[in-house]
C-alpha cells in the first residue's frame, strides 16, 4: 500500500494514491465492523491517547471504538478536568504524555495548528480529530469512503457542499480531498457564511440553493456552528430555513440518484429536513457514521506501519 505520512494532521499534504490507499483498507475494516466478533490483533500492544479539548460524540466514541477493535490499550483523557484548566501549557502537557510512551496521539483542539504543534513535540503519530477551523480529516476521508460505496467512484462527480462553510473544518477538509479526487465542488450557502478567498480554492460559488444543487450527485449538508459565531452571520433560523435548508422541493434540482450527507449533529428543521434526513433512499448519514470506525481504524494502522516501515496482515 502506498502511504506515507507519518502523521495524519490534515488533508492538504496527502497524495491521491494515499487517499486511495487508505479508503481501500477503510473497505476491508468495513467488514470487519459487520462481522459478529468485531476483532483484530494488528495492534496489539500499543497504546492509544484520546485528547479531546472540546465536547465530542461521534468522533471521539468513533476513534475510541476503532482503537480497541484493532487490539490497542485506549485511554481517553477528560482535558477539561487536566491540568490544562490548572495553567499548564499545550506543550508541557505534550511532553508529559510523551513520556509515558503512546504509540498514537488523537487531539481535537479548538485552536487551529495547535494539533500541529504538538505533533511537532512528541516521538508517536498523532491524528488531528479536528483543529478549529483549519481541517478534520478524518471526517473528510470517511465523506469519501460512504460517497464511493454510494456512487461506485470518487472521481468526476458534482458535489455541492451546502451551510456553514466559512466556520466548518469539515468543508476545508472535503474541498481539499475532493478536488485532489477529480470532483467539481461546488459551495452553496449566504454570502456571510463564505470565507474571504474562497474562489482560490478552485471551487464554484452559488448563493441561491436551487441554482446551486442543479444536476449534482451529492449534497452534503453542514451545521451551523453557533459557538463560533460572534455576530449577525442569518437573520434567523427560520430565515435560514427557508432559504438554505435541504427540504424535498431544493433537493428536486439535484440529479436522482444524488445522495444527501450531514456531518453531524444535525439540527433538523434549520439545515435539514428531518424525514428527509431519515429517508433511507436518499441519505447516507447513518452509513457516515459507520465509515468513521473503519476510516479511523485504516489511518491508525496505516500510520504504525509508516513509522515501522514494515507490512502487517490486515486482518486477525
Amino acid at each position: 500500500m502506498s502511504f506515507r505520512a507519518k502523521h495524519l494532521l490534515g488533508i492538504e499534504h496527502l497524495a491521491p494514491d494515499e487517499i486511495t490507499a487508505l479508503l481501500d483498507l477503510a473497505d476491508q475494516y468495513v467488514d470487519l465492523n459487520r462481522r459478529d466478533v468485531k476483532h483484530s490483533e494488528v495492534l496489539a500492544g500499543l497504546t492509544q491517547i484520546n485528547m479531546f479539548f472540546e465536547n465530542s460524540t461521534r468522533t471521539q466514541a468513533s476513534f475510541e471504538l476503532a482503537g480497541k477493535r484493532l487490539g490497542m490499550d485506549v485511554m481517553s483523557m477528560a482535558m477539561q478536568a487536566s491540568s490544562v484548566k490548572k495553567g499548564e501549557t499545550l506543550i508541557d502537557t505534550a511532553l508529559t504524555l510523551n513520556a509515558m510512551h503512546p504509540d498514537l496521539l488523537v487531539v481535537r483542539h479548538p485552536h487551529s495548528g495547535a494539533v500541529n504543534l504538538l505533533a511537532e513535540k512528541v516521538n508517536c503519530a498523532v491524528l488531528n480529530a479536528g483543529d478549529g477551523r483549519h481541517e478534520h480529516p478524518t471526517q473528510a476521508l470517511l465523506d469519501a469512503l460512504t460517497i464511493r460505496r454510494a456512487k461506485g467512484r470518487l472521481h468526476r462527480l458534482s458535489v455541492a457542499i451546502c451551510g456553514d462553510i466559512a466556520h466548518s473544518r469539515v468543508a476545508r477538509s472535503n474541498i481539499l480531498l475532493l478536488g485532489k479526487m477529480e470532483n467539481r465542488v461546488r459551495l452553496v450557502g449566504p454570502a456571510t457564511l463564505m470565507p474571504s478567498g474562497i474562489a482560490e480554492f478552485g471551487v464554484e460559488v452559488f448563493e441561491d440553493m436551487r441554482e446551486g444543487l442543479e444536476d449534482v450527485d451529492v449534497v452534503m449538508m453542514l451545521r451551523l456552528q453557533k459557538e463560533r459565531m460572534d455576530g449577525g452571520f442569518i437573520p434567523s433560523e427560520r430565515e435560514y430555513y427557508h432559504r438554505y435548508g435541504l427540504d424535498p422541493e431544493k433537493l428536486s434540482f439535484a440529479k436522482d440518484d444524488a445522495i444527501v450527507m450531514h456531518p453531524g449533529p444535525m439540527n433538523r428543521g434549520v439545515e435539514i429536513d428531518g424525514t428527509l434526513a431519515d429517508d433511507i433512499n436518499r441519505s447516507v448519514i447513518q452509513e457516515q457514521v459507520e465509515m468513521g470506525v473503519a476510516v479511523r481504524m485504516a489511518a491508525m494502522e496505516l500510520l504504525v506501519r509508516a513509522r515501522r516501515s514494515s507490512p502487517r496482515e490486515v486482518l486477525a
